[in-house]
Order: structure tokens, then C-alpha cells, then sequence
């Protein structure tokens, strides 16, 4: 069971996409029959990449995908969610209190406005994303926030080969390095979920 001991959480975070975050515009109406294959359960799954204990930005969570699956499924995770948009964050804040997960953080902003901070020592272990944009920007976006020897995790389609190769120099300037295809949770999930995974070395 992906959940396992978790589960209960996680259907109090379904009840909410299915019914707040639809009604604020979050998610598609034609999204809710499928909210559990489709998110839930596709973005939990992406731990199984992420090691013990570790801290994890995710950047444009929107109504909380992948962060809030991960918190739940992970507690030994800290977990903040970026996003720029106040009715998402808004509502971010809502799940995060009405679930009580104390392991997570709501920050309203960009990626960019972190960046700053990071260079005074704000980092993460793990920086993810799900459906944010190409990867050539992504990388921008969520690199500089990546510690070194930490890992970038995009969650992508069937396309994330081609991304890779022609955004392969600008992962490279960005200190990213060993880019890999991965593919996770095929023991749920057919298909399985398909993420790059792509570890930070160093700035060149």
C-alpha cells in the first residue's frame, strides 16, 4: 500500500482537492474520478527516490502536488511548497492546517525570490516539481536551490529524454550532473511515473 499507516491523511487531502481546491479552480472537475491514480498516488510514489530525512522544496505545488502526497506519505521529510499565486496559497495553507502536517511549509513566491536566499545558505536536499514548465526553465528555477550533492527531481511524460538532451548545457552550467531517466511505482501504477532525476555538483 503506498499510504500504508498514512492512508487516513491522505483521504482527507483527497476530500479536499475533490472539493475546495475544485471549487476554487484548482483542480478540473473531470480531474476528481481520478484523483487518486492520476495524483495522489503518482506523486507519492516519487519518494522512493528521495533519502531519509531530507529536506525538499516543491516548486509551483499549486494545490499541493507533488508536496502535500510526499509530507504525507514521508513524515520523516520537511517539506515546503512554492508558489506564487495567493488563492493557491490560500489553500495551501488551509490542507496543510486542517491535516495538521507539521512538516510542511507554505512560502508564497517564485523559485527565483528563493534563490536569493539560497545563496546565504537556503538549500534543500531534494527540489521537485510536476508539470511546471520546459526543462531548460526548470532547471533554472530549481538548480540554484539544490544543494551540492543534493537532487533535482522533475516529474515529466514520455518526452523527458528529448528535454534532457536539449537542455543538457544548461544543466551542466548549473552544476547539475548524472542526468537519468527514472521511472517509479510501476507495483501501483501502469503506466509508472516517469521523473528526471539529476544530481547537484557544483557551479561552474
Amino acid at each position: 500500500m503506498v499510504f500504508a499507516r498514512a492512508l487516513p491523511l491522505a483521504e482527507k487531502f483527497a476530500d479536499l482537492l475533490a472539493g475546495e481546491a475544485t471549487v476554487r479552480g484548482l483542480i478540473g472537475p473531470r480531474e476528481v474520478p481520478r484523483l487518486w491514480e492520476r495524483h495522489l498516488l503518482n506523486c507519492a510514489v516519487i519518494t522512493d527516490l528521495m533519502p531519509p530525512d531530507s529536506t525538499v522544496c516543491d516548486v509551483g505545488s499549486g494545490a499541493g502536488l507533488p508536496g502535500i502526497a510526499l509530507a504525507i506519505r514521508r513524515p520523516d521529510l520537511k517539506v515546503t511548497l512554492v508558489e506564487p499565486l495567493l488563492r493557491r496559497t490560500t489553500f495551501l495553507d488551509l490542507a496543510v492546517s486542517t491535516m495538521g502536517l507539521s512538516n510542511v511549509t507554505v512560502r508564497r513566491g517564485r523559485a527565483e525570490e528563493l534563490q536569493n536566499e539560497s545563496e546565504a545558505g537556503q538549500v534543500f536536499d531534494v527540489v521537485t516539481s510536476r508539470a511546471v514548465a520546459p526543462m531548460d526553465r526548470l532547471a533554472g528555477w530549481s538548480l540554484p536551490l539544490v544543494r551540492e550533492g543534493g537532487l533535482f527531481l522533475a516529474m515529466k511524460g514520455s518526452s523527458v529524454a528529448k528535454e534532457l538532451e536539449s537542455a543538457a548545457q544548461q544543466i551542466r552550467r548549473l552544476g547539475g550532473t548524472d542526468a537519468q531517466v527514472r521511472s517509479v511505482g510501476a507495483e501501483w501504477l501502469d503506466p509508472p511515473v516517469i521523473v528526471a532525476r539529476i544530481v547537484k555538483f557544483g557551479s561552474s
